[in-house]
């Protein structure tokens, strides 16, 4: 949709809040926002000039506008939500976190048994949680199990069945880990007290059950039951031991919740902790993949609503590190001190750490690896790719562009596994008009390779083109063009399906998802996307992508902005006739603009 056939429809738009849609012509669901005036955000997106390249591929594929209006800006925030994760819209936040979690249910029977559980079943049993770690779970279940004696067993202690004498005491009884409710040792309100105990400390609440103990502890004492009150002793040493660990900064702080954020790129990283009485019961960091150019208020926002409701979080207090909007249901703090900015501190470390842990999981680290582990990888990837040496020499390169303007090219390189940055290359293209992938990878190539046997430089063992057969065939004749068909391997890389391709053949090569060889392919590939979007960020923020219209005698810095604005490119503005150019700058600078791009 232009900005010509939106404004034929601009006025059917209300200024009133609520949720909008964009559909494409087939019909999908494209995206859903929410907005308080719901006409000025929408116009937004059709006046703006946006630096995302997935903005600008949003706002060409809009076909059909939908909106729904609602009392507030709470309630389109709220309904906002409701619809991302019922139609998960390929351009809204996506939030990759699609694990099931852990619960500790109690189960609906006669003395309830206490166990872990994935799968929440609606037969009136109580389900606590859910909780971000099964281990954790299953180490607080065996700390509550030392603690309160609980049943185990999986016995029908009806009031009848007790009373009939059907069941005799089993072997946890006699070591103490159950107090024998199934031959009516134990009543139905003693095990009520345990019960309730057990939902207190799941809360991070401990006093009652210290309490509990301390008085049935000195009871046993006066009756001379000195064995008795020794292990009730033991177990209120354990007790507060485990409060002392869980207590961060007080109890002063009741029920709130903590979050922070880390942004980079176009993926953010939020933390979660929930405090309870003090205590951090729960802990959990998500990642988010941002396909616009959401805010960090909005991302923060979206992840806020859908960890509180994952985690059932019923607190009324949200720390955060800047303001944002939610219901007015909840209070929003940012902290400058106190208690609750250490609690934010701590945070963002999980945050900061959750983010380095994902990284080394998704690359192979092998700089801290011994040589032995680093040739293992490097066997393994020469029999992976029927290599005819082993790979020690491996160079990437792969092409980047803004908008479909400003073409670079970037390549790194990998002596025995691990980067060697002295031999990192950065290209801006010099012979390429326009856009052009694979013109631009035969370039950069052909220029790197003959840089290299001029020099008389040894060559790589393997080149990786990272994109699919169009630029594997480019490279491939720059590699010809300097007789070096068959002096090294060389591949391509298809960017998402991660299938390698040899120069020639139809069928590509999968490796095994979790094989070191492809792993280590997956390091060099995301390295040389990092080195390439910084490069070309670098660039960018150097102002490259109006410098050739301030170039331009007599126009300035504000009129390369307002042509760019208005026409959103300059290979679009080169297009543009004089009739076009004068109602966005003038007569006398279009004239100039005109001239310059028109000159032959």
């Amino acid at each position: 949709m232009t900005s010509e056939q939106f404004q034929q429809i601009a006025h059917t738009i209300p200024h009133q809040p609520g949720i909008y849609k964009y559909f494409d012509e087939t019909g999908y669901l494209l995206y859903v926002g929410k907005a308080k005036d719901l006409r000025k955000r929408v116009s937004s997106y059709f006046t703006k000039t946006f630096t995302s390249y997935k903005t600008h591929e949003l706002v060409q594929r809009i076909h059909k506008i939908e909106f729904t209006i609602v009392n507030s800006e709470q309630d389109a925030f709220l309904l906002e939500n409701s619809l991302i994760k019922q139609f998960q819209p390929m351009f809204n936040i996506d939030l990759k976190d699609d694990k099931t979690y852990p619960y500790i249910v109690i189960k609906k029977e006669p003395f309830p048994r206490i166990f872990l559980t994935r799968t929440k079943i609606n037969d009136g049993s109580e389900y606590i949680g859910p909780f971000t770690s099964a281990g954790k779970v299953r180490e607080l279940l065996n700390f509550i199990r030392q603690n309160i004696p609980l049943r185990t067993c999986k016995l029908p202690l009806t009031e009848a069945n007790i009373a009939k004498g059907k069941f005799k005491v089993c072997l946890e009884y006699h070591l103490g880990n159950c107090k024998g409710p199934c031959e009516g040792y134990q009543s139905v309100e003693d095990y009520k007290d345990g019960i309730y105990g057990i939902k207190q400390m799941l809360k991070g609440n401990l006093a009652p059950v210290i309490q509990h103990y301390k008085k049935e502890m000195m009871e046993c004492a006066v009756n001379m039951q000195f064995e008795k009150a020794e292990l009730l002793k033991k177990k209120l040493a354990d007790l507060e031991n485990y409060q002392a660990k869980s207590i961060i900064v007080g109890t002063n702080l009741n029920n709130i919740d903590v979050f922070s954020i880390l942004k980079e790129h176009e993926t953010a990283y939020v933390n979660y902790l929930m405090v309870q009485n003090g205590t951090i019961v729960q802990t959990h960091t998500v990642e988010l993949e941002v396909k616009l150019e959401e805010s960090d208020e909005e991302v923060l926002q979206f992840a806020i609503i859908n960890l509180r409701e994952t985690f059932n979080s019923m607190a009324n207090e949200v720390i955060v590190p800047f303001e944002i909007d939610l219901p007015e249901a909840i209070t929003v703090t940012v902290p400058k001190g106190g208690d609750k900015k250490k609690l934010l501190d701590l945070s963002l470390k999980n945050v900061n750490y959750f983010k380095e842990e994902l990284r080394k999981k998704k690359t192979l680290l092998l700089e801290g690896h011994s040589d032995m582990e680093r040739k293992k990888v490097l066997y393994q990837l020469q029999d992976s790719l029927q290599l005819a040496e082993v790979p020690t020499h491996i160079e990437c390169f792969d092409n980047s562009n803004f908008q479909g303007s400003y073409p670079v090219s970037a390549m790194v390189c990998f002596i025995d596994g691990v980067p060697s940055k002295d031999n990192y290359r950065r290209y801006n293209v010099k012979t390429v008009e326009g856009i052009n992938d694979f013109a631009t990878m035969k370039e950069v190539v052909y220029r790197r390779y003959r840089r290299l046997t001029e020099e008389g430089k040894p060559l790589p063992q393997l080149v990786i083109i990272d994109g699919g057969k169009g630029q594997l065939g480019a490279a491939m004749e720059s590699i010809a063009a300097l007789g070096l068909v068959g002096a090294m391997t060389v591949v391509g890389l298809a960017k998402n399906e991660e299938e390698i391709f040899y120069p020639g053949d139809k069928e590509s090569i999968k490796l095994p998802w979790d094989s070191e060889s492809l792993k280590l392919i997956r390091r060099i590939r995301d390295e040389v996307h990092r080195y390439g979007i910084t490069f070309h960020r670098n660039k960018r923020s150097k102002g490259t992508f109006v410098n050739e219209l301030e170039q331009i005698k007599g126009i300035g810095k504000q009129t390369a902005t307002d042509l760019l604005k208005t026409f959103r490119s300059v290979k679009n503005i080169k297009l543009k006739t004089m009739e076009d150019l004068v109602p966005a700058i003038g007569k006398s600078k279009a004239q100039l603009v005109y001239n310059h791009f028109h000159s032959e």
